[in-house]
């Protein structure tokens, strides 16, 4: 079964890195597949201070889960060397049906690749006719190609050019050197007087016999005599088809790697006078090849997303991922699916007082690690158990996971907050991006942020600039509105600052900026509602 990854939404807070993690362990529990816990943002000190107290890994990092090469089922794993023959790269191809050949080095780098085109190129469409010659070939493989024998062996390589001895004998000669290769028929004085010239090796066509004193002197001399049944000219054919992969691959050949998205290798595949690219890994060396047969079926990534449903705060591609299931506390959004899938929505306080009754339910057995990171995820999100979210549910899950975790809620979480209100160390605009929730209320696209903070004395001393850095913001993102809301736990209210048209300005009370709402401390139970009211009436 292909891996099934579990994630949270875009900027993840405490909650989304914590429920995936412990879900994912409770799935991969059941042994009915690989569910790998993932997030799409950075870990906030927060979720880090939790993660490190109760020793478990940060979730995989995606930044999409649309299809990758990596998800491909199959690809071509075929290739050879650029020392290879030419023939045996048209028996490769027949062999596997296939019209491309890759062609690497001896340590399996990309070199270039060998196509059906390429050799029509190389072969039929040869607007010069050269001398025949040998490039550097071992005697064995000579011997293969020729379907030879080897009646006297001498140098493994031999390079050079080669004669069919038809013209007299006097002019075959007088070309010849000791690299060369004569081909000749069943003429003994022709083959001692070519073997007398020193040349590299023998070869006897149409299975023309080698007689006693034409191996002696063979011997004598160092030339290499072989005998094949094929004739001259078939001799010469093979000869030149002998010529290493390296001297006919084309090296405009395409590559992917196994993190492009199948999307741009089709596109590269059709774009490609070779309908094929080739799959490299970081280093250059060759991983497979990939054609148009290759995305015959459709690829997709198989997700389950976790404290989000709606698409503007999913994980980048899951338009093109295959929803398997949804499990959220919040408003019911955008996100539809082909197929029907289990969609769990409760109204509590947290997604971890979820996944923990879905361990209590199941009377799976819960590690310290696991009852620690759900307890962080319901104390972040819940603010200690302070906000209006909270339920008579989530305070029962915290008082049997904070017993399993061996912490003291209350003390354990506020020092869990106090993490999360840390705004030294990061600049304003990444500050105010850091906990962001998309949204689409009414026909406005909106995002809003919210940051934690003990009081209102960081929203006073930087008013001016939140809102300038707000508006910069809003422009860049393209929304219709960016709201930010500062939210003060212990004075129990939240300031807002808001980048909107004048009506939405008015409406709101929020001409004059930050605007105090009292009371206010959920961004999804108190402030969505109350904002949602007012866009509706606009």
């Amino acid at each position: 079964m292909n891996e099934i990854y579990v994630i949270g939404h875009r900027n993840p807070d405490t909650d989304s890195i914590c429920s995936v993690i412990a879900y994912a362990e409770l799935l991969n529990s059941k042994g009915n597949g690989t569910y790998i816990p993932a997030r799409c943002g950075p870990v906030t000190e927060e979720t880090g201070y939790a993660l490190d107290y109760f020793g478990i890994e940060e979730p995989r990092y995606i930044e999409s889960v649309e299809a990758s090469i990596s998800d491909l089922p199959q690809i071509y794993s075929i290739s050879a060397e650029e020392s290879v023959p030419t023939i045996d790269i048209v028996k490769i191809m027949d062999e596997n049906n296939v019209r491309n050949v890759p062609i690497t080095d001896s340590e399996g780098f990309l070199k270039g690749l060998i196509s059906e085109y390429g050799l029509a190129q190389a072969y039929v469409r040869r607007d010069k006719i050269e001398q025949l010659s040998i490039t550097p070939i071992k005697l064995d493989t000579l011997k293969r190609i020729l379907h030879a024998e080897i009646l006297v062996p001498s140098c493994d390589l031999l390079e050079g050019r080669v004669y069919i001895a038809i013209d007299a004998l006097h002019v075959t000669l007088s070309k010849l050197t000791k690299n060369d290769v004569a081909i000749v028929g069943d003429n003994e004085p022709a083959q001692l007087a070519l073997i007398a010239a020193g040349i590299a090796a023998l070869i006897l066509a149409d299975g023309a016999p080698a007689g006693e004193r034409v191996r002696k002197a063979a011997e004598a001399k160092g030339v290499a005599v072989l005998s094949t049944k094929l004739d001259a000219f078939g001799v010469g054919k093979m000869i030149n088809l002998s010529l290493p992969a390296s001297q006919i691959m084309a090296t405009d050949v395409p590559t992917v790697s196994m993190e492009d998205s199948t999307d741009y290798a089709k596109q590269l595949v059709s774009n490609s006078r070779y309908r094929t690219a080739c799959v490299t890994g970081k280093d250059g060396k060759y991983q497979g090849m990939i054609s148009r047969n290759t995305f015959l079926d459709d690829i997709s990534k198989n997700v389950i997303l976790l404290d989000h449903n709606e698409f503007g705060q999913a994980v980048e591609g899951i338009e093109k991922a295959e929803i398997l299931e949804i499990i959220d506390h919040h408003r019911i959004g955008t996100i539809s699916t082909l197929k029907p899938i289990c969609f769990i929505n409760e109204p509590v306080g947290s997604t971890c007082t979820i996944i923990a009754s879905r361990y209590l339910r199941s009377k799976t057995e819960i590690s310290r690690g696991i009852a620690g990171i759900l307890l962080s995820g319901i104390l972040s999100d819940t603010m200690v158990l302070r906000l209006s979210t909270t339920t008579d549910r989530d305070r029962e899950i915290v008082d049997r996971l904070s017993k399993i975790a061996g912490v003291d809620p209350i003390e354990y979480g506020t020092e869990l907050i106090k993490r999360g209100m840390n705004l030294e160390g990061e600049d304003l605009e990444t500050l105010l991006m850091r906990d962001t929730k998309s949204y689409e209320l009414y026909g406005k696209k909106i995002i809003i942020s919210q940051i934690m903070v003990p009081t209102f004395e960081f929203s006073h001393e930087n008013s001016q600039e939140i809102i300038s850095t707000s508006k910069k913001i809003k422009k860049s993102s393209g929304v219709d509105i960016f709201a930010v809301l500062l939210t003060s736990v212990f004075e129990n209210s939240s300031e807002l600052y808001l980048v909107a048209d004048e009506i939405v300005l008015s409406n709101t009370g929020a001409e004059k900026q930050p605007l105090l709402l009292e009371g206010m401390m959920s961004r999804k139970n108190d402030f969505i509602p109350w904002f949602g009211h007012i866009l509706k009436n606009l």
